[in-house]
């Protein structure tokens, strides 16, 4: 069939890949001059499905105000007079307990392993690169008293089959050796071996490439206005420039921006926009620099090695859908990398960035059908986006070509909030 998908990030381009694949004539609208210009752009570049778990678990109400308490907070709220947040931070408070974590995790953990294992099959197909390497994650922890509860992330692990390694210093330095210039700043970590990185936005462009050589059709700086509906289907999408585009079926992947445009159809997805930050630095000294991903516990900030580049990201901003980069968030990535890697990077050449994650309030992203016949969404993957894509989007193509899936499903589309 003829399928329009409404977003050109990773998500919507793999999307189109799976969907291509399929056999059904894709098109995509981005609004930007190519594909994965906005929050696919320069994210922390981890596909880490051990470390996929809602921000709703037991415990964080606390954590939430000590950290917004912190200088180097990882947390931002930012006062507002919107209803759509405080109403979206009443639903995330609702999934802060043990049933609603064990819930959430083990939906967020489905999706993050599949999706993994696919996007190994994708990289078997087309030979893509995209700066990827298969090294594992180190959540490094500061603190005894982080590295105390490292029994209650264990836990959660080993009741999903994840596999990992809870490290003394020595065994952080012999998995990330450029550690070994700065012993007192760690008493230990926890490795997860079957995590990857990359680079998303280099990955997305790839793929657009290899898209098109499917039959993909893309059109770039093409603004989306509105739906157009009758009944219980989308007729037609008009664009900025109000030309109406028509496809039997259609697929909203527009991240943050999604429960804007389907809100007039009275569809109601609890999404909001999470703001992150990064920078990038070229590797000063590639010893000094890490091997894969360091997650900073104390800071929630991921440092991570994308070919001759280092990416810091981290931070969770609610402030709308404001753009603006702010100084105090730089200076909590620099203090994370200088830290940990202090000769790794050049900081005086780094690029600051900021993007919107689309964040649903138990962590888990909405993908399947809705309550219009043909319309569809991939959206809500929160800072998993990266991760998660390969595998939402051969899920999404399943469902709209009618086949069942390979992994349950159910439990991620939007209907999961009527329950």
């Amino acid at each position: 069939m003829n399928v329009l998908i409404l977003g050109g990030g990773v998500v919507g381009v793999t999307s189109a890949y799976y969907l291509a694949r399929a056999g059904h004539q894709v098109t995509v609208l981005e609004r930007q001059p190519g594909a994965g210009l906005e929050t696919s752009f320069a994210n922390a570049g981890q596909v880490s499905p051990g470390y996929a778990a809602p921000w709703a678990a037991p415990g964080i109400p606390v954590k939430a105000l000590k950290w917004l308490m912190m200088r180097h907070r990882p947390l931002v709220l930012w006062p507002r007079l919107e209803p759509r947040l405080y109403g979206w931070l009443t639903r995330m408070l609702a999934n802060c307990t043990e049933e609603a974590y064990r819930r959430n995790k083990g939906r967020m953990v489905r999706l993050a392993e599949y999706s993994r294992d696919v996007l190994r099959d994708l990289r078997t197909e087309t030979g893509i690169a995209y700066d990827h390497r298969e090294k594992g994650t180190l959540q490094l922890f500061r603190t005894q008293k982080q590295l105390d509860h490292v029994g209650d992330d264990t836990r959660v692990l080993d009741a999903y089959g994840v596999p990992y390694t809870v490290l003394d210093p020595a065994g952080c330095i012999a998995a990330e050796p450029a550690l070994a210039a700065v012993p007192d700043v760690f008493v230990g970590g926890l490795r997860l071996p079957g995590d990857e990185t990359g680079d998303a936005h280099l990955f997305t462009q790839r793929l657009a490439a290899i898209c098109e050589g499917l039959g993909v059709t893309f059109r770039y700086g093409t603004a989306i206005a509105r739906l157009h509906h009758a009944g219980d289907r989308v007729t037609a999408v008009e664009t900025a420039d109000g030309e109406l585009l028509r496809a039997e079926a259609y697929v909203a992947a527009l991240g943050s921006y999604t429960p804007a445009l389907l809100r007039p159809l009275g569809i109601a997805l609890p999404v909001y926009p999470v703001k992150g930050y990064s920078l990038t630095l070229p590797i000063a000294d590639a010893a000094a620099a890490p091997v894969s991903t360091v997650m900073d516990e104390t800071y929630k900030v991921a440092i991570t090695r994308l070919g001759d580049r280092i990416r810091v990201g981290g931070t969770a901003e609610l402030a709308g859908f404001s753009s603006a980069l702010r100084l105090p968030r730089r200076e909590t990535l620099a203090r994370s990398v200088q830290d940990l890697f202090p000769a790794g990077g050049d900081l005086s050449r780094a690029a600051f960035w900021t993007g919107l994650r689309p964040m649903t309030p138990d962590g888990t992203p909405i993908v399947g059908g809705t309550r219009v016949a043909n319309l569809f969404t991939n959206t809500g993957h929160g800072t998993l986006g990266w991760t998660m894509a390969c595998g939402s989007g051969r899920l999404l193509a399943d469902l709209v070509s009618g086949r069942a899936p390979e992994i349950a499903s159910d439990d991620l589309a939007l209907d999961r909030y009527a329950a």
